[in-house]
């Protein structure tokens, strides 16, 4: 019943193709067949990962070989209060038009594509696995106005995938903060600046590792806060990943 069943759905997606195609949402072209559902094969093969090696810290990618681990110039000022940073892609072309789709437009069909970009990257996916994800949180306010956070979004993706990961919402967006997109480096540090607590019923296990989870790394203050807060409740073994870096 299953195999049928399959099959039929399969057919349906492809009459449905034929009707209404699909188009690239990063050139607008049509998607012929491929891996990617919403990309073209053409924008698919622009996507520009974030391979090893990489910077510590926030997992942009450095060009040639390196011996040992190493931070780079953006991160100097950081004083990073978690272990480690890792970014599955750079957020340009079409992954920017992917991250941009979910976390702006509502664009959560986006989300089946950089599914299948993630079991793509096994350097990813391992980080990841065996790991408690905390989504970065939305205020309050912030979340009703826009209907839902989209780092939680991609963490409940990512927990399907890893193996032995699990979800927790065990942070609170406690201060209604402006904007981080206009502000400088350290503009955006003060803005954050104990932003973020423990849920009510949140349980920090110390030796648990743990890994943020958020769409973008930037200046990284905004994870930093976060990863502060974690600390402050006990957490010893702390991490963070992103989708993009840009």
């Amino acid at each position: 019943m299953r195999k049928s069943a399959s099959k039929a759905l399969k057919l349906f997606h492809a009459a449905a193709d034929l009707i209404f195609p699909r188009s690239c949402l990063h050139c607008g072209e049509v998607v012929e067949a491929g891996a990617m559902e919403y990309l073209c094969a053409d924008c698919a093969s622009q996507i520009f990962f974030a391979e090893p090696p990489a910077c510590v810290t926030c997992g942009h990618p450095f060009a040639g070989m390196l011996a040992g681990p190493q931070a780079c110039p953006h991160c100097a000022e950081l004083h990073p209060v978690f272990d480690q940073g890792k970014t599955l892609l750079l957020a340009k072309g079409p992954g920017r038009s992917i991250i941009h789709e979910i976390k702006y437009q509502s664009g959560f069909y986006a989300l089946k594509d950089l599914q299948r970009i993630v079991e793509q990257t096994p350097h990813f996916l391992n980080y990841l696995a065996d790991s408690v994800l905390v989504p970065v949180p939305l205020h309050p306010a912030k979340a009703r106005e826009r209907g839902y956070n989209q780092s939680e979004k991609i963490a409940e993706m990512l927990a399907d995938v890893a193996v032995g990961a699990e979800l927790q919402r065990l942070l609170e967006r406690v201060e209604y903060t402006q904007t981080q997109t206009r502000l400088n480096r350290s503009e955006r540090h003060k803005n954050v600046k104990n932003a973020f607590a423990l849920t009510s019923d949140a349980v920090v296990i110390p030796d648990q590792p743990y890994v943020l989870i958020d769409d973008v790394f930037t200046t990284g203050a905004t994870l930093n806060a976060c990863a502060q807060a974690l600390r402050d409740a006990g957490a010893t073994r702390l991490k963070i990943a992103t989708i993009g870096h840009g």
